[in-house]
């Protein structure tokens, strides 16, 4: 794509997304953009609009800060449909302008920026988490995998949606790099910021993007509607992916907008192996993304 701002080459952290998507509001008329938030350590949590339609989506992806990948695959393809309505030409086969003037896109390209940003660059000597978080990595200085925020709590542990039961199933009683779901619901301004988002925008389908294993989540404890399996069969035939109906899992963004609004809700789990997932997979998870963006709209 000639003219590309996002570029799906490397490492993807907050300073990248902050400058493309700055780059991106001064090339394309038809993004708005808007703060709903701040994280921990005070960056902003910048979420992009694209279109007018009566129907709004959302999708959001880097809950998890190992699964960085899952905000240069979005922002790949949010770029590459801004250019096909531009030029009124076809996005992933469909009428790029016919999807947006049916719908109104609404995405949080990195949930968990603090976290992305220890996954990708450590925790310096002048890092304010600095003595906590070597705590809470078992004394080493490799943050591949950690997932949490930079408090070490899980945000897709943070939803109140049977939040107690996430918490005793998971056992774990302190900060560290994964499945903490801190001390109540909603404690961290990253989860506060997308529960607050989520109710103002009043949102018909939500779809969380993650890694790994090439699945699709689409239920909750029965509050789905009836329209859940069959569109993510859906989204499943479009990706390649396997619709399965999960159990024993709580507290997630997913869970609790199913719960909350009884729409359809989706987690994507994008690739397949050990995360971080390398950035070799980028054209396959950017393809599965745009295939699934793609069913979303229609």
């Amino acid at each position: 794509m000639e003219g590309r701002i996002v570029e799906p080459t490397a490492a993807y952290d907050y300073g990248r997304l902050v400058r493309d998507i700055e780059l991106l509001e001064d090339s394309f008329q038809d993004l708005q953009t808007e703060t709903i938030g701040t994280s921990v350590m005070g960056k902003m949590l910048p979420s992009l609009a694209i279109g007018s339609g009566p129907r709004h989506v959302h999708v959001n992806a880097a809950f998890h800060a190992n699964e960085w990948i899952t905000s240069l695959a979005l922002m790949t393809v949010l770029e590459e449909l801004l250019h096909a309505a531009r030029q009124q030409a076809a996005f992933a086969g469909a009428d790029a302008r016919g999807l947006l003037m049916a719908n109104t896109l609404r995405a949080v390209p990195m949930v968990n920026p603090d976290g992305v940003d220890l996954v990708l660059h450590g925790a310096s000597a002048g890092h304010p988490f600095r003595n906590e978080l070597l705590i809470w990595n078992g004394g080493t200085t490799d943050f591949s995998g950690w997932k949490a925020n930079i408090r070490g709590v899980d945000l897709n542990d943070q939803f109140p949606a049977y939040w107690e039961e996430e918490r005793d199933r998971r056992v774990i009683a302190c900060p560290g790099p994964r499945d903490y779901t801190g001390e109540a619901p909603l404690t961290e301004p990253e989860a506060q910021a997308m529960a607050a988002y989520t109710r103002h925008y009043d949102f018909d389908v939500v779809a969380a993007l993650h890694t790994q294993g090439q699945e699709i989540y689409w239920n909750y404890r029965g509050y789905e509607p009836e329209e859940s399996e069959p569109f993510a069969e859906r989204l499943a035939a479009a990706s390649g992916y396997t619709a399965v109906k999960l159990t024993g899992s709580d507290a997630g963004y997913k869970d609790w907008f199913i719960q909350q609004f009884r729409r359809p809700g989706f987690t994507i789990e994008l690739g397949f192996g050990v995360n971080p997932l390398p950035v070799t997979q980028l054209p396959r998870l950017i393809a599965d993304t745009r295939s699934i963006l793609l069913e979303l709209l229609r």
